[in-house]
């Protein structure tokens, strides 16, 4: 639940969350990735920008994990309270990834860069035309 500051139910908020801890090593997943930056780098670029005169843009995705398209096929049993009772038997093939994931920052991450490689590459052969 959300609450307003004086103490009354905003609304009710729910997450569909897999069970991570069944995942197992070398079975469900290769590998688990953080992408986190270090300060030196992050002091590098803005340094680069502020000499370059670029324009710096800052940016905060939303539910990131929830973003991040899954190579993988996946299979998960209908979620509580949404079982349909015509097909009691059947599973849910997820598209993309969900909170509890091992490899879920990984599918985010991949997404992005594949988006920020096509951006720059639009980038670049707009300029070798000019």
């Amino acid at each position: 639940m959300k609450w307003h500051s004086n103490g009354s139910i905003d609304r009710y908020k729910a997450r569909l969350v897999t069970k991570g801890f069944h995942q197992c090593l070398g079975l469900d997943y290769d590998q688990t990735f953080n992408p986190v930056v270090k300060p030196p780098i992050v002091w590098l670029v803005l340094t680069l920008a502020i000499q370059h005169r670029w324009h710096i843009r800052q940016l905060d995705v939303n539910n990131v994990v929830l973003h991040g398209k899954l190579l993988e096929i996946v299979y998960m049993q209908q979620p509580p309270g949404f079982h349909n009772p015509n097909y009691p038997d059947h599973v849910c093939k997820l598209k993309k990834s969900l909170y509890g994931f091992k490899r879920a920052p990984r599918a985010w991450f991949n997404s992005l860069c594949s988006i920020l490689m096509v951006t720059l590459r639009r980038i670049i052969y707009r300029d070798a035309r000019n």
